[in-house]
């Protein structure tokens, strides 16, 4: 029996639904590390380093979970780490598909590394960090959305008075393309 999994994104910011779904994984599995992509093909709001910081602290009073930044190959990460489960979140069936697709791709690349496929509360099947990000930048409430750590964040990066605006960018830019899940 595997001891420890992965539950890895880009976490740009964490949402309560990520944490529904380190809670349910942590049940599993005594050791959860939370790895956050440092390489990523989505414009992050965030640096790594930020994410990192952020999650450690929505995730700091769960027993057995850990944060660490990774870059590369997933897969690679796990066999590096020595760990053989990687855990991700289904929102929807949009999300299905593609996860599907990545789980086949990465148990061609590596067999012994099996990916876990765990569905969030349905409260916080609906939100992902991109439209977080987006109704952030434009001044709404996402308090219900995010934990305390991420809201702070949020209010940093975009500051109370610039709702519609980031550093230049259009609100519909804030997340990047594909927004940040």
């Amino acid at each position: 029996m595997n001891q420890a999994a992965i539950y890895a994104g880009t976490f740009d910011p964490i949402t309560r639904g990520h944490l529904d779904v380190v809670e349910r994984a942590a049940r599993i599995f005594p050791r959860l590390v939370v790895a956050v992509a440092g390489s990523t093909h989505k414009r992050t709001l965030f640096t790594v380093e930020e994410r990192v910081a952020i999650v450690r602290e929505a995730v700091a009073d769960r027993a057995g979970v850990e944060v660490e930044a990774f870059d590369g190959l997933l897969v690679d990460y796990a066999r590096r780490s020595g760990i053989g489960v990687v855990v991700r979140g289904l929102r929807e069936f949009s999300d299905f598909e593609s996860e599907l697709q990545m789980a086949l791709t990465n148990r061609k690349m590596a067999p012994d590394v099996e990916t876990l496929f765990l569905m969030p509360k349905e409260d916080f099947s609906y939100i992902s960090s991109s439209i977080v990000c987006k109704i952030a930048a434009l001044g709404g409430d996402v308090s219900g959305f995010v934990p305390p750590a991420s809201l702070r964040a949020l209010k940093e990066r975009l500051g109370a008075g610039d709702a519609g605006r980031l550093r230049g960018r259009g609100a519909e830019d804030a997340a990047g393309p594909g927004g940040g899940g």
